[in-house]
Formats: C-alpha cells, sequence, structure tokens
C-alpha cells in the first residue's frame, strides 16, 4: 500500500513510519517544514510532501497516489484557538481525501466517555466525527495513556515518580485508566494498511491491566527500585494549578501538562474490544504496563550512554528514543561536558588517555579523588584500590580504580561506568577530537539521576567539577603536549584560578 502518514515529525507519527517501511508499504511523509525530518533516521527511505492540512491546493498535492491516510495532527499547546484549527484542518483535508480517492483514513485520538469532556478531548473526538462522516471509510482508534520513551504521558509519568517521594496529589490521581504500550498503538496503526474489510467505526484500544494514575507511579517507582511513593490526595487542586504543579516539578511544559492532566480527570476504560474481529492479537498478548514500562526504560538499563537519551541513533524497538523527541523526554541527563586545543598529535593524547587511573592517577587533586575514593568504601563500594590490570592498554571490562571500561575506540574514545556507590549511573568519557588540523581533548562527565537522591547528587556536587574536571582537561592536554609524561598533579590554589582560555566548558 501507498500510505502517507501526517504528523511524522510527532511522537507517533515518528514511530509509525519505520513500521510501515518494515511491513513493506511505501511512505510518504506529509509536514509543513521538511526540514524538521532531517535527523530522522529513515528520512531516506520516504517521500516528503511539504504542505499544511488545513491548505485544500497542498493536501491535494500531497495525496496524489495515495491508499491509506494516517491522520495523527493534534494541537497540545494553550489557547482559545486550538480546537477551530483542529476543526478546520480536518474538514479541509478529509474533503481531500474525498477527491483523491483514498482507500481508507486512520486516526488516533483519545479513550473518554462521551459526557464532561475536557477542551482537548472534546477536540480529539470533534475530529474523529470528521473523518467518520465523510465518504472516505474512516478507522478511529482511541487511547488512553501511551506508554513509551518520549511518549508526554509516560514522560509526566516517569518525572513526576522519580522526583517526589511524597506527592501532594489532585484528584485525578485516582481515575481509572488504562495505559497502552506504544508498540501495540503501532501494531494496530499498522495493521489497518492490509485490513481489506471496508469499516467505517472507532475502536477503544488499551492493554490489559486497568488501574488508577497512582497505581501507575506505584508501578514505576518498583520497577525502577525507587521507595515506595507516599500519595496524598489534595481535592482541591483544580486542572490549572495542577499543570503548573506539574511544569514546576518536572521538564514537561505547562502548556503541555495542562491537557494532559485534563484528560486524566475523566475515566479511560476500554468499553469494547472489537478490534480484535480485524486485527489478530500477538501470541503473547496485549503488553502490560509493568513490561511496557520495563521497554520504555529498556536504555537506561543497559546502560548506553548518549548527549541526551533522545539523541540516540536509529533506535531498536518502537519504545527507544527517537532524535526528534524533545529534550525532556527520556529521563534526566546531566552532562559536564568540556573540550581544549592541544599542542601535539592525536597518537600523543591517546596515550594519555589511555594511561589514566592506578599508579597515574586522575591528573587533578589527588586528595579529592582519595576522599571520594574513601567514602565509597565506607558505604560498601570498592574505592580506589583497584587499581588497572595494565599500566599502558584498556580493554573493554577492565577495572581502572572505581570505574569499569565500557568502551574504547583505539585513538578516539574511552568510555568508563562508575561502579562506586551512586543514587543514580554515571560515566567518565574521554575523546581525541581533530579539527581543521588540530587536537582537540573531548571530555564528559555524564550522570543519569535515580529518584530524588540522584537529583539531590549531582546539585550537591556539582559546585566541585569546576575544581575537579577542569584541571583535569588542563593537565592531560598539558600531558600530551610534553610527549605523555603525566602532569604534576594539581594543588588546590591553582584548581581555584581562572581556566585556560584555551578550555572551553559547557553544563
Amino acid at each position: 500500500m501507498r500510505c502517507l502518514v501526517t504528523g511524522a515529525t510527532g511522537y507517533i507519527g515518528g514511530r509509525l513510519v519505520p513500521e510501515l517501511l518494515d511491513a513493506g508499504h511505501e511512505v510518504r511523509c506529509m509536514v509543513r517544514s521538511a526540514g524538521r525530518l532531517r535527523d530522522q533516521p529513515w528520512v531516506s527511505r520516504v517521500e516528503v510532501a511539504q504542505a499544511d492540512a488545513a491548505d485544500a491546493g497542498q493536501a491535494a498535492k500531497a495525496l496524489q497516489g495515495i491508499d491509506v491516510v494516517y491522520y495523527l495532527i493534534h494541537t497540545m499547546g494553550a489557547g482559545s484557538g486550538f480546537a477551530a484549527a483542529d476543526r478546520e484542518a480536518a474538514t479541509v483535508f478529509a474533503a481531500a481525501c474525498e477527491r483523491a480517492g483514498v482507500r481508507r483514513v486512520v486516526y488516533l485520538g483519545g479513550l473518554a466517555p462521551d459526557e464532561e469532556l475536557s477542551p482537548h478531548m472534546r477536540s480529539r473526538a470533534e475530529v474523529g466525527e470528521i473523518f467518520l462522516g465523510s465518504s472516505v471509510p474512516a478507522v478511529v482508534l482511541r487511547a488512553a495513556v501511551i506508554i513509551g520513551s518520549g511518549s508526554a504521558s509516560f514522560e509526566m509519568l516517569r518525572h513526576l515518580t522519580e522526583r517526589l517521594p511524597v506527592m501532594t496529589t489532585p484528584r485525578w490521581v485516582s481515575t481509572k485508566t488504562q495505559p497502552i504500550a506504544i508498540r501495540d498503538v503501532l501494531r494496530y496503526l499498522v495493521a489497518w494498511a492490509s485490513v481489506e474489510e471496508e469499516v467505517n467505526r472507532s475502536f477503544d484500544i488499551g492493554g490489559p491491566d486497568v488501574l488508577t494514575y497512582a497505581d501507575m507511579m506505584r508501578v514505576y517507582a518498583e520497577i525502577t527500585g525507587l521507595p515506595r511513593r507516599l500519595i496524598i490526595p489534595v481535592p482541591l487542586l483544580s486542572p490549572g494549578l495542577s499543570s503548573h504543579w506539574v511544569g514546576l516539578v518536572t521538564p514537561v511544559p505547562a502548556s503541555l501538562a495542562r491537557p494532559l492532566v485534563e484528560s486524566l480527570r475523566n475515566e479511560a476504560v476500554c468499553g469494547e474490544h472489537d478490534i480484535a474481529r480485524y486485527v489478530e492479537e500477538p501470541p503473547g498478548g496485549l503488553i502490560g504496563l509493568r513490561r511496557a514500562v520495563e521497554l520504555a526504560l529498556q536504555r537506561v538499563k543497559e546502560a548506553k550512554v548518549v548527549t541526551r537519551w533522545s539523541s540516540a541513533s536509529t533506535p531498536g524497538a518502537p519504545s527507544d528514543p527517537l532524535p526528534t523527541d524533545p529534550d525532556w523526554a527520556g529521563g534526566s541527563l546531566y552532562v559536564d561536558a568540556r573540550a581544549r586545543r592541544v599542542d601535539a598529535p592525536p597518537e600523543a593524547l591517546w596515550k594519555v588517555i589511555e594511561s589514566v587511573g592506578g599508579e597515574v592517577g586522575w591528573y587533578s587533586l589527588p586528595l579529592a579523588w582519595s576522599l571520594r575514593g574513601l567514602l565509597d568504601r565506607l558505604v560498601g563500594g570498592v574505592g580506589l584500590r583497584r587499581g588497572r590490570r595494565d599500566p599502558r592498554r584498556l580493554r573493554v571490562g577492565d577495572s581502572v580504580d572505581f570505574w569499569r571500561v565500557e568502551e574504547v575506540e583505539p585513538g578516539r574514545l574511552l568510555r568508563l561506568r562508575a561502579e562506586m556507590r551512586l543514587p543514580g549511573l554515571a560515566w567518565l568519557e574521554m575523546r581525541v577530537l581533530t579539527h581543521r588540523g588540530e587536537t582537540l581533548y573531548g571530555q564528559r562527565a555524564i550522570f543519569h539521576p535515580r529518584g530524588l537522591a540522584g537529583h539531590l547528587y549531582w546539585w550537591s556536587v556539582a559546585p566541585f567539577h569546576s575544581l575537579v574536571f577542569g584541571p583535569m582537561l588542563r593537565n592531560v592536554a598539558r600531558a600530551a603536549e610534553r610527549g605523555g609524561r603525566s602532569a604534576p598533579q594539581t594543588p588546590v590554589a591553582e584548581a581555584l584560578r581562572d581556566g585556560d582560555p584555551r578550555d572551553t566548558v559547557s553544563l
């Protein structure tokens, strides 16, 4: 089938496209700005049509030769005119589908009762009715909370649970919902490109579990090893106040949190499962909440380090992050990144990098490193006593004091994973870079916090990074410039001085 995916830059669309391609379909993506697709790993495999759904002429061109349309456009921002804009776009686009002879339209809406809907849920229902009322057969899938890394609903759940061990919460945390894994949502969407029967109706889709939002937070805490969350309902918090509260304690913008919170006040439980007549159930059944959360957290469990969780390369599964996910998606990742020009060949810099730890030390404040190792031993950690296997060469799996070598690219990259006792996961990354004939040394300290304790830990040690990682940057570079000989360990007085103008720092 030739499929058109609108909203391809969004959370669902960006994950649906590769699934359709893998199923053997031809895909055209309709976006208002083609440049927004450039970071997608699948962009070279699709056609791109630059068009606005509300422009009849542009929509007609984008729909030429299309069999199945996936309409994944919906406004989530604040403002009073979003419903009218969504209504106009859907009306214009539905008419364009009729004229183009499209075989089917598939729309993903929200799962909620038919009365007392929030403005955003009411708008979604209205868009679904517009397509169901056209002459082109339409399938409207109605889903509640979608569980997957990058999903706005899941990210709000993630951040609230990780950052608040004790929560005073509004009434909506007690509302029943039926979450569904992103993999099952995509499986349903892809299947409708191949269903031969003419169908024009809506379907409720949800996972096997029905539970409250508070239950979902407790499940998340249990899976991630966090202490059981204490949840104290406060009935006076309105959706507006709740959205500002969510915006304050999580990186999810308040403008996005508000429609999410408003939708949670409605019970979202499937009233039927008629979709099973047309789409066969997977062999193991639908994915439950626990497994869906585990899949969404898989990147963290596998300890794969990226600049931010959503900047990974080609995702291995629909629940993985995508480069186009927003900055607040994928969980918190703190980074202390520094770089410096080195007046030495890359080989000399790599020689220094590969010799760190053990008898050579860490090129800055030896007292601070020794104290950190002692503190780690006091709480049952390994401390600095392990040293290293070989004073000159490193391989994946080697121990280096309280680090473990996670990755080595000879001459380019050394990545160490911390094995000290920490409320989170930590890495130290050292790189040899070249730019316009110059040698550059890149250094990153990376931390993925676990719970509130992890966030507090990072901010408690962040003020000392300039005392530890700044001198380390300079002394590694100076050692390379001396031909690989170790630089003298930096005294506190020197560490407190201003950095060298060749240093660049970003936090």
